[in-house]
């Protein structure tokens, strides 16, 4: 005689607790099709979404978790009685979906947080981390002539491009390495370390191109009142220093970043500049940079500019190299005002303010080890997918602990569903 099971798979705590996590996650347009047969894109989604918050190494793990696990795969939106998506098509599905459409699930759940009063973003921090492609070029123990060679992409990936990023052997002990990738810039919110605003693009996009419209997305779209911007010096730029005070009006606290040694050599003595040779330096007149629209007063050689000096001597006695391939050098003193000349650095108040800017860091400590570590996607289309993907895993816990009532516990992104979800 056939006897019934005590438990059903629907009385089981992990299928409830995911269920429950999943009922916050805002739903993808049914008007987007995918596949034949068609497969549910929510239900592709909180695969992923199940993936990272488990880490699941690779595509592989996620469906044979699924398989053996229907209970779940049906709280994900799968039929149980159907064979799960093979791996394939997974992968075409994080290839094939426009990233706008992942944003706009992103987007839902960070208004909802905004609007709820979760998140201020009174004090933000942006930041950039390195996604490496998964490509032999990025395997030191495999042979490639032609590794860091620029202009040779990758034949695994060919829209991965060069960038460089830090490794950090020990105490004040770190080293530049090269890479084959992409990179997620991001902004964060201080008070929550929840990102606010996130977009991937190759790894040779620096920081300081995309700060200006991460920034202003977040006031825009968002409705945030932004009053301090924290970054490092990778953003050290007149654009954005403009932009955050007369459009924000915030209070920028970006380091200073290390521009050469360019001026060495050169010294004041009262309104005279002398050069690295001793001699000093005639007035040549002012300088409009078009591009920046900053002035400058412009100081010439001496010896290539005064008849005098030029007979005296046939060569640079400093031996500065433009010499000879340039009319010798250039000093320029800037006459437009900077924005820098605003920030108090060196002060209490700038240090206590700049150490805010680690928060991002912390995110993307979570984020990694969420889903973005070590991606098993090429292209950058899926790369993106994948990158905002790990975005709204990490905000759709927050949302489901503040909905929970648990305001403190926004950033547990791992042991949240586990532990506290109810």
């Amino acid at each position: 005689m056939k006897q019934d099971n005590l438990f059903h798979g629907e009385h089981l705590p992990p299928r409830i607790k995911y269920q429950k996590l999943f009922s916050y996650l805002p739903e993808i347009p049914y008007a987007y099709k995918f596949g034949r047969p068609q497969v549910n894109p929510n239900a592709m989604l909180r695969a992923f979404i199940y993936r990272g918050l488990r880490r699941l190494g690779t595509i592989t793990d996620l469906v044979y978790a699924l398989t053996e696990n229907l209970s779940l795969a049906e709280a994900v939106g799968f039929d149980p009685f159907t064979p799960i998506p093979s791996i394939e098509r997974f992968s075409s599905w994080l290839r094939s979906t426009p990233n706008q459409t992942l944003q706009d699930v992103r987007f839902g759940l960070i208004q909802r947080l905004v609007k709820m009063g979760a998140v201020q973003g009174t004090v933000v921090s942006l930041d950039g981390s390195a996604i490496l492609a998964p490509v032999r070029e990025n395997n030191l123990k495999t042979s490639s002539p032609n590794r860091f060679h620029k202009e040779c992409y990758p034949k695994a990936d060919p829209e991965a491009r060069m960038g460089v990023y830090r490794v950090y052997a020990g105490a004040g002990n770190q080293k530049i390495r090269y890479f084959w990738g992409y990179r997620n810039h991001i902004v964060v919110d201080y008070d929550t370390e929840l990102p606010l605003w996130e977009e991937t693009r190759p790894a040779n996009c620096h920081e300081s191109k995309l700060a200006i419209s991460l920034l202003n997305a977040c006031a825009q779209k968002l409705k945030l009142h932004i009053k301090t911007v924290c970054a490092d010096s990778a953003y050290d730029s007149e654009k954005i220093f403009a932009y955050i005070i007369e459009v924000l009006h915030a209070q920028p606290i970006i380091a200073i970043k290390n521009r050469g040694r360019s001026r060495e050599g050169f010294q004041f003595k009262g309104k005279e500049i002398i050069c690295p040779a001793g001699f000093s330096m005639p007035y040549r007149g002012k300088v409009n940079v078009k591009k920046t629209g900053i002035s400058y007063r412009q100081y010439c050689c001496p010896l290539h500019n005064r008849k005098k000096m030029r007979q005296r001597f046939l060569m640079c006695p400093a031996n500065h190299p433009k010499f000879l391939t340039q009319k010798g050098c250039n000093y320029l003193i800037r006459i437009t005002p900077s924005y820098r000349s605003q920030v108090a650095y060196g002060s209490p108040e700038f240090r206590q303010q700049y150490n805010k800017r680690t928060a991002a860091e912390r995110v993307f400590s979570r984020l990694l080890s969420v889903a973005m570590q070590e991606p098993s996607v090429r292209g950058l289309q899926a790369t993106q997918n994948y990158c905002t993907i790990a975005h709204i895993s990490v905000l759709l816990v927050a949302v489901a602990a503040y909905e929970q009532g648990h305001p403190n516990k926004l950033s547990f992104v791992r042991s949240f569903v586990p532990k506290f979800m109810v």
